[in-house]
Protein backbone atom coordinates (compact mmCIF):
# COMPACT_ATOMS: atom_id res chain seq x y z
CA UNK A 1 0.00 0.00 0.00
CA UNK A 2 1.34 3.33 -1.25
CA UNK A 3 1.81 5.98 1.52
CA UNK A 4 -1.03 7.77 2.77
CA UNK A 5 -0.74 11.75 1.68
CA UNK A 6 -2.70 12.76 4.27
CA UNK A 7 0.01 11.65 6.73
CA UNK A 8 2.43 11.81 5.36
CA UNK A 9 3.51 14.87 3.11
CA UNK A 10 5.95 13.70 0.24
CA UNK A 11 8.55 15.73 -1.00
CA UNK A 12 8.82 14.04 -4.49
CA UNK A 13 9.61 13.10 -7.16
CA UNK A 14 13.38 12.71 -6.93
CA UNK A 15 15.56 11.38 -9.18
CA UNK A 16 17.52 8.29 -9.19
CA UNK A 17 20.90 10.33 -8.95
CA UNK A 18 19.51 12.16 -5.60
CA UNK A 19 17.99 8.68 -3.86
CA UNK A 20 21.64 7.07 -4.48
CA UNK A 21 23.47 9.76 -2.96
CA UNK A 22 20.64 9.82 -0.27
CA UNK A 23 21.25 6.00 0.58
CA UNK A 24 25.40 6.38 -0.06
CA UNK A 25 25.21 3.44 -2.54
CA UNK A 26 26.58 3.32 -5.93
CA UNK A 27 23.69 2.52 -8.91
CA UNK A 28 24.80 -0.05 -11.67
CA UNK A 29 22.82 1.27 -14.87
CA UNK A 30 19.65 3.09 -14.94
CA UNK A 31 19.41 7.07 -16.17
CA UNK A 32 20.31 9.01 -13.48
CA UNK A 33 17.60 11.49 -14.29
CA UNK A 34 15.09 8.80 -13.70
CA UNK A 35 12.29 9.89 -11.46
CA UNK A 36 10.59 8.04 -8.57
CA UNK A 37 7.66 8.84 -6.50
CA UNK A 38 8.54 7.32 -3.25
CA UNK A 39 9.29 4.27 -1.62
CA UNK A 40 7.22 0.94 -0.90
CA UNK A 41 7.51 -2.51 -0.21
CA UNK A 42 9.33 -5.18 -2.32
CA UNK A 43 5.85 -7.13 -2.62
CA UNK A 44 3.96 -3.61 -3.70
CA UNK A 45 6.23 -1.04 -4.94
CA UNK A 46 5.46 -0.23 -8.39
CA UNK A 47 7.67 0.82 -11.26
CA UNK A 48 7.67 4.23 -9.50
CA UNK A 49 8.58 3.42 -5.87
CA UNK A 50 11.86 2.03 -4.92
CA UNK A 51 12.20 -1.06 -2.24
CA UNK A 52 14.84 -2.58 -0.53
CA UNK A 53 16.52 -5.94 0.55
CA UNK A 54 17.75 -6.55 3.99
CA UNK A 55 17.69 -9.70 4.45
CA UNK A 56 18.20 -12.99 2.53
CA UNK A 57 15.08 -14.98 3.73
CA UNK A 58 13.49 -12.02 1.43
CA UNK A 59 15.35 -13.07 -2.06
CA UNK A 60 11.98 -14.43 -3.49
CA UNK A 61 9.99 -10.93 -2.91
CA UNK A 62 12.98 -9.18 -4.65
CA UNK A 63 13.01 -11.45 -7.62
CA UNK A 64 9.15 -10.61 -7.85
CA UNK A 65 9.47 -7.08 -7.11
CA UNK A 66 7.80 -4.58 -9.64
CA UNK A 67 9.80 -1.89 -8.38
CA UNK A 68 11.66 0.58 -10.13
CA UNK A 69 14.69 0.35 -8.16
CA UNK A 70 16.11 -1.66 -4.89
CA UNK A 71 18.61 -0.80 -2.31
CA UNK A 72 20.49 -3.62 -1.45
CA UNK A 73 24.15 -5.35 -1.21
CA UNK A 74 26.05 -5.93 -3.92
CA UNK A 75 25.72 -9.87 -2.66
CA UNK A 76 22.24 -9.76 -4.12
CA UNK A 77 22.62 -7.10 -7.56
CA UNK A 78 21.81 -10.57 -9.82
CA UNK A 79 18.66 -11.71 -8.20
CA UNK A 80 17.20 -7.80 -9.00
CA UNK A 81 14.85 -8.67 -11.84
CA UNK A 82 14.95 -7.05 -15.64
CA UNK A 83 13.47 -3.22 -15.28
CA UNK A 84 14.43 -2.73 -11.84
CA UNK A 85 17.77 -0.55 -10.75
CA UNK A 86 20.20 -1.77 -8.21
CA UNK A 87 21.63 0.99 -5.54
CA UNK A 88 24.34 -1.60 -4.00
CA UNK A 89 24.94 -0.12 -0.13
CA UNK A 90 26.98 -1.95 2.42
CA UNK A 91 24.13 -1.18 4.81
CA UNK A 92 20.77 -1.41 3.19
CA UNK A 93 18.26 -0.78 6.32
CA UNK A 94 20.51 2.20 6.88
CA UNK A 95 20.63 3.22 3.11
CA UNK A 96 17.11 2.82 2.97
CA UNK A 97 16.60 4.97 6.20
CA UNK A 98 17.69 7.56 4.44
CA UNK A 99 15.88 7.49 0.91
CA UNK A 100 12.91 7.18 3.00
CA UNK A 101 13.08 10.82 4.85
CA UNK A 102 14.42 12.00 0.99
CA UNK A 103 10.93 11.30 0.54
CA UNK A 104 9.36 11.55 3.97
CA UNK A 105 10.50 14.63 5.94
CA UNK A 106 9.48 15.80 8.99
CA UNK A 107 7.20 18.42 8.66
CA UNK A 108 8.62 21.98 8.77
CA UNK A 109 7.82 24.36 11.90
CA UNK A 110 5.29 27.13 11.10
CA UNK A 111 6.98 29.24 12.79
CA UNK A 112 4.74 31.59 15.71
CA UNK A 113 2.72 31.46 18.51
CA UNK A 114 -0.86 29.81 18.23
CA UNK A 115 -3.46 32.32 19.79
CA UNK A 116 -4.60 29.71 22.73
CA UNK A 117 -0.90 28.44 23.93
CA UNK A 118 0.20 30.47 27.43
CA UNK A 119 3.70 31.32 27.04
CA UNK A 120 5.20 32.35 30.49
CA UNK A 121 6.68 36.20 31.76
CA UNK A 122 10.51 35.86 30.51
CA UNK A 123 10.15 33.17 28.29
CA UNK A 124 12.46 33.06 25.00
CA UNK A 125 11.34 31.31 21.55
CA UNK A 126 13.81 31.22 19.17
CA UNK A 127 13.50 32.12 15.33
CA UNK A 128 11.03 30.16 13.33
CA UNK A 129 9.91 27.69 16.51
CA UNK A 130 6.40 26.30 16.40
CA UNK A 131 4.46 26.98 19.49
CA UNK A 132 0.93 25.18 19.14
CA UNK A 133 -2.59 24.86 20.34
CA UNK A 134 -3.41 25.14 24.23
CA UNK A 135 0.48 24.34 24.39
CA UNK A 136 2.09 25.99 28.05
CA UNK A 137 5.65 27.53 28.13
CA UNK A 138 6.71 28.33 31.40
CA UNK A 139 8.50 31.66 32.92
CA UNK A 140 12.04 32.17 31.83
CA UNK A 141 11.98 28.96 29.71
CA UNK A 142 14.27 29.54 26.60
CA UNK A 143 13.35 27.11 23.42
CA UNK A 144 15.87 27.45 20.75
CA UNK A 145 15.51 27.98 16.62
CA UNK A 146 13.24 25.65 14.72
CA UNK A 147 11.61 24.21 17.55
CA UNK A 148 7.84 22.41 16.89
CA UNK A 149 6.03 22.81 20.46
CA UNK A 150 2.67 20.20 19.80
CA UNK A 151 -0.79 20.56 21.10
CA UNK A 152 -1.01 20.43 24.86
CA UNK A 153 2.59 20.13 25.11
CA UNK A 154 3.71 21.92 28.31
CA UNK A 155 7.51 22.95 29.01
CA UNK A 156 8.09 24.07 32.39
CA UNK A 157 9.81 27.34 34.12
CA UNK A 158 13.26 27.65 33.26
CA UNK A 159 13.53 24.93 30.74
CA UNK A 160 16.64 25.10 28.43
CA UNK A 161 15.72 23.17 24.95
CA UNK A 162 18.29 23.23 21.96
CA UNK A 163 17.89 24.34 18.48
CA UNK A 164 15.82 21.81 16.53
CA UNK A 165 13.80 19.99 19.07
CA UNK A 166 10.55 18.60 19.02
CA UNK A 167 7.87 17.90 21.76
CA UNK A 168 4.83 16.00 20.44
CA UNK A 169 1.70 16.30 21.70
CA UNK A 170 0.67 15.71 25.57
CA UNK A 171 4.78 15.25 26.37
CA UNK A 172 5.80 17.36 29.26
CA UNK A 173 9.34 18.74 30.33
CA UNK A 174 10.67 19.85 33.92
CA UNK A 175 13.86 20.64 35.56
CA UNK A 176 16.03 19.42 32.50
CA UNK A 177 18.61 21.48 29.94
CA UNK A 178 17.70 19.67 26.87
CA UNK A 179 20.32 19.78 23.64
CA UNK A 180 19.75 20.13 19.73
CA UNK A 181 17.36 17.60 17.82
CA UNK A 182 15.90 15.95 21.31
CA UNK A 183 12.37 14.56 20.53
CA UNK A 184 10.08 13.90 23.09
CA UNK A 185 6.84 11.65 21.81
CA UNK A 186 3.13 11.94 22.67
CA UNK A 187 2.95 11.57 26.59
CA UNK A 188 6.71 11.53 27.40
CA UNK A 189 7.40 12.77 31.16
CA UNK A 190 11.14 14.40 31.45
CA UNK A 191 12.39 15.91 34.95
CA UNK A 192 9.32 14.57 37.06
CA UNK A 193 9.90 14.15 40.91
CA UNK A 194 11.62 10.56 41.23
CA UNK A 195 10.68 7.54 43.50
CA UNK A 196 12.65 8.72 46.89
CA UNK A 197 11.02 8.44 50.25
CA UNK A 198 12.25 7.39 54.32
CA UNK A 199 10.34 6.03 56.55
CA UNK A 200 9.52 7.88 60.04
CA UNK A 201 9.12 5.81 62.96
CA UNK A 202 5.78 5.86 62.67
CA UNK A 203 5.84 4.00 59.67
CA UNK A 204 4.38 7.17 57.38
CA UNK A 205 6.58 7.80 54.33
CA UNK A 206 8.18 11.29 54.20
CA UNK A 207 9.73 12.35 50.48
CA UNK A 208 13.11 13.12 49.54
CA UNK A 209 13.04 16.54 47.52
CA UNK A 210 14.01 15.65 44.29
CA UNK A 211 16.85 18.45 43.51
CA UNK A 212 18.79 17.49 40.68
CA UNK A 213 17.70 18.02 36.90
CA UNK A 214 17.40 15.92 33.80
CA UNK A 215 20.03 16.26 30.98
CA UNK A 216 19.31 14.89 27.49
CA UNK A 217 22.01 15.41 24.82
CA UNK A 218 21.83 16.21 20.89
CA UNK A 219 19.29 13.78 19.22
CA UNK A 220 18.15 12.10 21.99
CA UNK A 221 14.51 10.63 21.96
CA UNK A 222 11.82 9.61 24.51
CA UNK A 223 9.11 7.33 23.39
CA UNK A 224 5.46 7.78 23.92
CA UNK A 225 4.43 7.32 27.89
CA UNK A 226 8.26 6.95 28.64
CA UNK A 227 9.44 8.49 32.33
CA UNK A 228 13.03 9.86 33.16
CA UNK A 229 12.90 10.98 36.29
CA UNK A 230 15.18 14.27 37.55
CA UNK A 231 17.98 13.91 40.20
CA UNK A 232 17.79 13.56 43.82
CA UNK A 233 20.95 15.07 44.07
CA UNK A 234 22.95 15.87 40.69
CA UNK A 235 21.52 14.72 37.72
CA UNK A 236 19.93 12.54 35.25
CA UNK A 237 21.79 11.77 32.36
CA UNK A 238 20.97 10.45 28.98
CA UNK A 239 23.93 10.82 26.54
CA UNK A 240 23.76 11.60 22.78
CA UNK A 241 22.09 9.54 20.35
CA UNK A 242 20.45 7.47 23.15
CA UNK A 243 16.85 6.44 22.03
CA UNK A 244 14.08 5.30 24.55
CA UNK A 245 11.20 3.28 22.93
CA UNK A 246 7.78 3.67 24.56
CA UNK A 247 7.01 2.88 27.84
CA UNK A 248 10.68 3.02 29.55
CA UNK A 249 11.05 4.30 32.77
CA UNK A 250 14.02 5.45 34.08
CA UNK A 251 14.98 6.37 37.83
CA UNK A 252 16.69 9.16 39.43
CA UNK A 253 20.50 9.65 38.49
CA UNK A 254 20.74 7.23 36.08
CA UNK A 255 23.88 8.33 34.16
CA UNK A 256 23.61 6.61 30.14
CA UNK A 257 26.32 7.16 27.57
CA UNK A 258 26.34 7.75 23.90
CA UNK A 259 23.54 5.59 21.36
CA UNK A 260 22.45 3.27 24.57
CA UNK A 261 19.02 1.83 23.03
CA UNK A 262 16.45 0.97 25.69
CA UNK A 263 13.57 -1.00 24.32
CA UNK A 264 9.49 -1.09 25.10
CA UNK A 265 8.79 -1.76 28.97
CA UNK A 266 12.43 -1.86 30.47
CA UNK A 267 12.94 -0.04 33.27
CA UNK A 268 16.54 1.34 35.04
CA UNK A 269 16.17 1.99 38.24
CA UNK A 270 18.12 5.34 40.32
CA UNK A 271 21.65 5.77 40.50
CA UNK A 272 22.81 2.86 37.54
CA UNK A 273 25.40 3.92 35.23
CA UNK A 274 24.86 2.76 31.31
CA UNK A 275 28.48 2.83 29.10
CA UNK A 276 28.09 4.08 25.72
CA UNK A 277 25.99 2.16 23.29
CA UNK A 278 24.04 -0.31 25.85
CA UNK A 279 21.11 -1.69 24.37
CA UNK A 280 18.19 -3.16 27.09
CA UNK A 281 16.02 -5.34 25.41
CA UNK A 282 11.68 -5.17 26.04
CA UNK A 283 10.41 -5.94 29.72
CA UNK A 284 14.46 -5.83 31.03
CA UNK A 285 14.86 -4.55 34.91
CA UNK A 286 17.71 -3.11 35.81
CA UNK A 287 17.85 -2.74 40.27
CA UNK A 288 19.56 0.59 41.68
CA UNK A 289 23.62 1.99 41.45
CA UNK A 290 24.74 -0.94 38.91
CA UNK A 291 27.46 -0.29 36.42
CA UNK A 292 26.58 -1.48 33.13
CA UNK A 293 29.54 -1.52 30.63
CA UNK A 294 29.59 0.03 27.44
CA UNK A 295 28.17 -2.47 24.11
CA UNK A 296 26.62 -4.86 26.90
CA UNK A 297 23.27 -6.15 25.43
CA UNK A 298 20.45 -6.95 28.59
CA UNK A 299 18.30 -9.80 26.84
CA UNK A 300 14.89 -9.43 27.13
CA UNK A 301 13.05 -9.96 30.29
CA UNK A 302 16.05 -10.22 32.27
CA UNK A 303 16.31 -9.21 36.13
CA UNK A 304 19.61 -7.41 36.17
CA UNK A 305 20.90 -7.33 39.49
CA UNK A 306 24.86 -7.14 39.53
CA UNK A 307 27.10 -5.36 37.27
CA UNK A 308 27.57 -6.57 33.88
CA UNK A 309 31.02 -5.91 32.31
CA UNK A 310 31.66 -4.05 29.04
CA UNK A 311 30.41 -6.21 25.72
CA UNK A 312 28.67 -8.65 27.70
CA UNK A 313 25.20 -10.08 27.06
CA UNK A 314 23.29 -11.24 29.45
CA UNK A 315 19.69 -12.68 29.74
CA UNK A 316 17.35 -14.63 32.41
CA UNK A 317 16.42 -13.42 35.54
CA UNK A 318 18.65 -13.13 37.74
CA UNK A 319 20.29 -12.34 34.00
CA UNK A 320 23.71 -14.43 33.46
CA UNK A 321 25.91 -14.46 30.46
CA UNK A 322 24.19 -16.17 27.76
CA UNK A 323 26.06 -19.09 27.20
CA UNK A 324 25.39 -20.20 31.02
CA UNK A 325 21.77 -19.07 30.55
CA UNK A 326 21.02 -21.56 28.00
CA UNK A 327 23.20 -24.21 29.48
CA UNK A 328 21.26 -23.98 32.39
CA UNK A 329 17.67 -24.33 30.70
CA UNK A 330 19.13 -27.09 28.71
CA UNK A 331 20.05 -28.53 31.87
CA UNK A 332 16.77 -27.87 33.07
CA UNK A 333 14.76 -29.56 30.51
CA UNK A 334 16.60 -32.78 30.46
CA UNK A 335 15.77 -32.89 34.25
CA UNK A 336 12.31 -32.22 33.58
CA UNK A 337 12.33 -35.18 31.08
CA UNK A 338 13.63 -37.56 33.95
CA UNK A 339 17.41 -37.86 31.47
CA UNK A 340 19.33 -37.03 34.87
CA UNK A 341 20.08 -35.87 38.29
CA UNK A 342 20.70 -33.27 40.01
CA UNK A 343 24.14 -32.27 41.51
Amino acid sequence: MPVDPRFHACAGPQSLAAIAAAAGGRVEGGDPERRFDGVAPLAEAGPGEVGFLGERRYLDALRATGAGAVILQPAFAEAVPPGAVAILVDAPQLGFARVAALFHPPPAPRPGVHPTAAVGAGAAVGEGTEIGAYAVVGEDARIGRGCVVHPHAVVGPGVEIGDGCRLHAHSSVSHAVLGRGVVLHPGARVGQEGFGFAPDAEGRFVTVPQLGRVVLGDGVEIGANSCVDRGTQGDTVLGPGTRLDNLVMVGHNVRAGRGCILVAQSGVSGSTVLGDFVTVAAQAGLTGHLTIGSKARIGAQAGVINDVPAGTDVLGSPAWPVRETWRAIARLRKLGRGEGKAG
